[in-house]
């Protein structure tokens, strides 16, 4: 099958490439066409994975269709955008049907529980590797950024953390739980949904914001450079997952939770008047888990207010040599 009948047979004819709000023109052309509501923003993001670094070589297409969307949507939840559509690059080393027709459906169903269409891309041969550039909108001058944090500020966390962590080590096979613990982090870890909705309501209240993707003490130091500020985290009020806790034990959970990348949940800055408004909402989740201080960096502190800072912070791709 050559490379337009492959986009034309797996791509093209799918719900998610028919079109939807905001998109003029999608699959067919050489460029997509976007509309804009007048006043607002376009929102882009790029996401590459490669096979044996971002996921495991082999495993379910239909679990990796969900979660290689999901992960770039995300970007577009920390920046408060409203979703419109993404193009795929897909590079792979051969055309399986059955598994383009599974990574075909698992991108679907997390373009429709994001409501993305999905407007182009390109294929070609060579390794397996994924790239996804997703595309929102924003009203104008409102988009959230990590720059904005003040001192007195509240840091916040839209959800429990270290769920995709904890499940690595069952996605690589190395350990196996009962479905109780084991279900919950693996499907954060293959579906973890974008916060689109949360993002869109902290526009114009949360100062500073990102998505939690190579750990809460790594992210927390690209708002704290970002803004000039120290963020300050307690320890005791980090969510971890009952589930992760069970599988993991209480003080590697809260390493995974720490540390662990791959979770997509939001971590916020917020004035305190502007708590009780979200908060009261009822459909999110909001956990403080410290504060913004004056100076510089990010500290951990246990019950008794001692520095528990541990040396690594997160995953990095490129890590300086010592």
């Amino acid at each position: 099958m050559g490379e337009f009948e492959l986009i034309n047979h797996y791509f093209a004819a799918a719900p998610c490439a028919q079109g939807g709000e905001g998109v003029a023109l999608g699959i067919g052309d050489d460029c997509a066409l976007l509309d804009l509501p007048p006043g607002e923003q376009l929102a882009v993001s790029t996401d590459t994975l490669v096979a044996g670094v971002h996921f495991p070589a082999v495993c379910d297409p239909l679990l990796l269709g969900q979660r290689s969307l999901a992960v770039a949507a995300s970007d577009l939840a920390a920046m408060g955008a409203t979703a419109i559509g993404f193009t795929l690059a897909l590079t792979l080393p051969d055309v399986g049907p059955d598994w383009l027709a599974a990574y075909a459906d698992g991108l679907g169903r997390m373009a429709h529980r994001c409501r993305m269409s999905l407007i182009g891309g390109d294929t070609t041969r060579g390794p397996l590797s994924i790239t996804v550039t997703v595309f929102g909108r924003v009203p104008a001058g409102q988009a959230l950024r990590r720059s904005g944090a003040r001192p007195g500020d509240l840091l916040c966390v839209g959800g429990s953390l270290g769920k995709a962590a904890g499940a690595l080590p069952l996605v690589l096979g190395e350990r196996e739980a009962p479905a109780a613990q084991a279900e919950p982090l693996l499907a954060h870890y293959w579906s973890p949904m974008p916060q689109l909705t949360l993002g869109a309501l902290l526009r114009g209240k949360a100062t500073a914001a990102l998505d939690i993707s190579d750990g809460l003490l790594a992210d927390c130091g690209h708002i704290a450079k970002a803004s000039g500020v120290a963020l300050e985290v307690n320890l005791a009020q980090v969510p971890v997952s009952p589930a992760l806790e069970a599988f993991l034990g209480r003080e590697a959970a809260l390493q995974a939770a720490l540390t662990g990348g791959d979770d997509y949940v939001l971590a916020f800055t917020l004035p305190p008047e502007a708590l009780a408004p979200l908060a009261g909402l009822g459909c999110i989740e909001v956990h403080i888990i410290g504060r913004v201080l004056e100076g510089q960096g990010v500290t951990l502190r246990d019950s008794q207010g001692q520095d528990i800072t541990p040396v690594q912070r997160g995953y990095q791709h490129f890590r300086e040599r010592p």
